[in-house]
């Protein structure tokens, strides 16, 4: 048998780690990075990822029943195929093998109707486990099945090969159960805490009975002070204990024994409290973080041999693009803690209190801005609601990883995964390299190696949608700090980082890596201060201000400039902060600040000089641009669904519409009509749409109209969605993702958000209508232009097979209200066009 290990709980190096830059080679490093080359990678979506290493093979795996394999960490391939069932590659029959789980969270049940909610599962060679014929040694996955954001179970299986087929072993905790019975929305599941099992555990005398304060006054669950039973995570404390922690929101994190032959929690069986004051839960276990209904999850626990600590790990937002997702991690002496962060904060959370300054910060929302002049392609590097981490740590090197899924900025909610190296700071507290690994091992730097620019980003503590913008400063050869920030800095024994921001310390250490922006190798650096904020810092090509001002002055652009029909976004700051002041030759045509105005229908294009003075110190240079800006032509209808009692195309141009479920392609729907904003209108009932003709729009130009009425507003929920396929899609929603603002949001290889600033009501008629003119986007509300930008994808151009929805498309709640005068168009409209439809 191949040499299997858990590796949970091995020795850390005691070397630090600083960030990298983002733009081009330093100094020596510049000509060394020439003859680098670039590292390569395959990329696979893993959510929620566990790390576990089978013989030379490093595994992960996700929430939804994904996994995937490597071999050096950079090149992945997935194995898994998620939710199908039978023929599930990790657990065969998927909806008869994990029964016992789903009789009560995760299988055709309220937030998970009509399908699967199967979750952050953790794997790991359990060399104690006893099989069923006797022998010892067994891959055992522990996975969490859902239905709502309290009604959890967690389930374990087991398997002699790691790639499964894992068979159910036993479902080992509940969660949301209720003093007496009760159902939630789409479900069957009566919630009444004996069909738990708990009952079993107290006729055995493994408890002593039920606790009241598992509920409310009102018998409803007391999510306040109990967990949310997912995210199982499996350690080792120095005894050769086995331990389960878990939890996410609601109450916090506990930690349970584990019977290592069973695979079964060995329950306290009776309350109490540690010598520190928290709860021991006579079912639950020990809580060691959270509580109160703040966020926590993705608990994750390893021991340091060189520290002598425990690391809790967890994640504190969102898990969405705009949700601030951020990492944080705690340390103990103890495996049931008490936890506590850098400042001695305990990670168990006090009644009242936000959570946004407890815990040491690893990574937040940051972007490694690319600006004009910076070398490179794209907007730079960066990450948002990056989190719900592992770790891997190698028993021989010590060399430290974290594992992670990301999303990044422009976007949406597309995520894959990542590996980051980490290292332990002179005090014992990890800090994360800012690049991904790609291999790099921590060396010995020299000092002449350090000093010159950096791109600098301070993680902070807070969390939320924002992105903590780039700084930039210097480090001068003479330890002193300069630049947007001020301080001073140096380098002790081989590699290891003091920085100091005015009164703040930051401890961690200088590593060279790779940047993909510039495509070279930089020196970064990656420290954390007294309080828990993570730095991080990336090396820039030594420039005069003369080169920079040049650079700028040759990597500025505008795009096409010869057919403008929408505004242009003139920046004002290059690369490194050099300063671009815009000046036009005719306001009337393009203004200073890039606003177009059009010439009306019938009207020659107008034209007009932009000018861009560069400065940055004492040079300076200008660029100038010519631009032609076209004038308005009118959109020709081709489609015009009235709804008036049917879903006929007026225009006799399509076939009419048809009913379809709660998504596209689902069978059912009930349509009703009703008097709408002219004549009747279709009512959506909130599980129902409407299927359009396929082949609706097939042009590069194209807009479409229509007045709604939402009864209820819904994130996501659509009123028109078109789609080429799964990825490539637009969707017009009276409620977005970006400050619950109406928006029309694209979904293609970036993520497009067309953010209009304005919010429609619920219970009254708005107009809303795009125009998609070759890759401009506009939006109007009530006739008014509210959003207008470029770069829009190409989704409908000729020959593509579209697909075509009102109310509905493949994913989110269905649209509940009125929609009425739906009207297609080949162009885009023009403004008065826009505005007469609203009228």
């Amino acid at each position: 048998m191949k040499q299997r290990k858990f590796i949970r709980s091995s020795s850390l190096l005691l070397s630090l780690v600083l960030l990298a830059p983002l733009a081009s080679g330093c100094g020596s490093e510049a000509k060394a990075a020439a003859s680098d080359t670039p590292p390569t990678f395959s990329n696979v979506s893993v959510h929620d990822p566990s790390i576990v290493k089978d013989g030379d093979t490093y595994y992960v795996f996700g929430s939804h029943i994904a996994a995937a394999k490597s071999k050096d960490l950079m090149n992945w391939t997935s194995f898994a195929n998620g939710y199908t069932t039978p023929g599930n590659t990790l657990y065969g029959d998927l909806s008869k093998n994990l029964a016992g789980s789903f009789e009560w969270a995760g299988e055709n049940d309220s937030d998970s109707k009509g399908g699967f909610s199967v979750w952050a599962p953790d794997v790991f060679w359990n060399k104690d486990y006893v099989n069923e014929d006797g022998s010892k040694g067994a891959y055992m996955i522990y996975y969490s099945a859902s239905s709502t954001y309290i009604r959890s179970a967690i389930g374990y299986a087991v398997s002699q090969n790691i790639e499964g087929p894992y068979e159910y072993g036993g479902t080992v905790m509940y969660s949301g159960f209720t003093e007496n019975e009760a159902y939630d929305a789409n479900s069957k599941v009566n919630k009444q805490w004996r069909n738990t099992g708990i009952d079993e555990l107290i006729d055995d005398g493994k408890l002593t009975d039920e606790n009241e304060n598992w509920f409310n006054a009102d018998g409803s669950y007391n999510n306040q002070q109990y967990p949310n039973a997912i995210d199982a995570a499996l350690s080792y404390d120095t005894k050769g204990k086995l331990w389960m922690t878990y939890g996410s929101w609601s109450g916090g994190i506990f930690l349970l024994e584990i019977d290592k032959k069973t695979g079964e929690p060995i329950f306290p069986g009776k309350d109490g409290t540690t010598k520190d004051g928290r709860m021991i839960d006579r079912y639950f276990g020990t809580k060691i973080a959270g509580g109160y209904g703040k966020s926590g999850e993705g608990p994750y626990i390893e021991y340091n041999k060189s520290t002598k600590y425990y690391y809790l790990y967890e994640t504190y937002g969102g898990l969405g693009a705009t949700g601030g997702y951020n990492m944080r991690v705690y340390r103990s002496k103890n495996i049931d803690g008490p936890y506590t962060d850098s400042l001695g904060q305990n990670a168990v959370l006090p009644a009242g209190t936000e959570n946004t300054e407890y815990g040491n910060k690893l990574i937040g929302n940051f972007l490694f801005e690319r600006e004009a002049g910076d070398p490179g392609t794209g907007i730079g590097y960066g990450y948002l609601s990056a989190g719900h981490n592992s770790v891997y740590t190698d028993s021989k090197t010590g060399q430290m990883l974290l594992v992670f899924h990301a999303r990044f900025p422009q976007q949406g909610e597309t995520h894959e995964l990542r590996i980051h190296q980490m290292f332990m700071n002179k005090d014992g507290w990890p800090v994360v390299a800012p690049y991904r690994y790609t291999g790099e091992k921590l060396s010995t730097v020299k000092k002449d190696d350090i000093a010159g620019d950096y791109a600098y980003v301070n993680h902070g503590k807070a969390y939320s949608g924002d992105i903590e913008e780039t700084q930039f400063i210097r480090l001068n050869a003479n330890g002193t700090v300069t630049g947007a920030l001020e301080g001073k800095w140096r380098k002790n024994a081989s590699n290891q980082a003091k920085i100091t921001i005015g009164k703040d310390e930051f401890d961690g250490v200088f590593l060279r890596q790779w940047d993909p922006v510039s495509q070279s190798n930089v020196m970064t650096f990656t420290a954390v201060s007294g309080s828990g904020e993570a730095a991080w810092g990336t090396r820039l090509a030594d420039l005069s201000d003369e080169q920079i001002v040049e650079n700028v002055a040759s990597g500025l652009t505008l795009g096409d400039t010869s057919k403008v029909t929408a505004d242009l976004t003139l920046p004002a700051t290059g690369s490194r902060h050099a300063q671009i002041a815009w000046s036009s030759s005719n306001e009337n045509v393009v203004s200073a600040e890039g606003k177009v105005t059009r010439p009306e229908e019938g009207q020659p294009a107008a034209t007009a000089t932009l000018t861009a003075k560069i400065v940055k110190g004492s040079a300076q240079k200008t660029v100038t641009f010519e631009v032609t800006v076209l004038p308005y032509e009118s959109a020709s209808l081709t489609a015009h669904y009235a709804f008036e009692n049917d879903l006929k195309d007026s225009e006799g141009a399509f076939a009419e519409g048809g009913a379809t479920g709660d998504r596209i392609g689902k069978a059912g729907g009930n349509l009703n009509y009703a008097a709408g904003k002219k004549g009747q209108a279709v009512v959506f009932d909130g599980a129902s749409g409407v299927k359009l003709p396929d082949n609706l729009i097939q042009s590069s130009s194209y807009s479409v109209a229509l007045w709604m009425k939402p009864e209820q507003l819904n994130t996501y929920t659509t009123t028109f969605f078109g789609a080429k396929d799964d990825t490539h899609w637009l969707s017009l929603l009276p409620k977005g993702s970006v400050g619950d603002q109406t928006m029309l949001w694209a979904g293609s290889t970036n993520w497009y958000d067309g953010v209009t600033g304005v919010k429609i009501p619920a219970g009254q008629w708005s107009h809303l209508a795009l125009s998609v003119d070759e890759g401009t986007l506009t939006v109007y509300v009530n006739g008014e232009r509210k959003f207008s930008g470029t770069g829009f994808p190409d989704l409908f151009a000729e020959g593509v097979n579209g697909t075509f929805a009102l109310g509905v498309n493949w994913w989110d709640a269905p649209f509940k209200g009125q929609l009425d005068e739906l009207r297609v168009y080949e162009g885009a409209l023009t403004p008065t066009q826009a505005a007469e439809l609203a009228e």
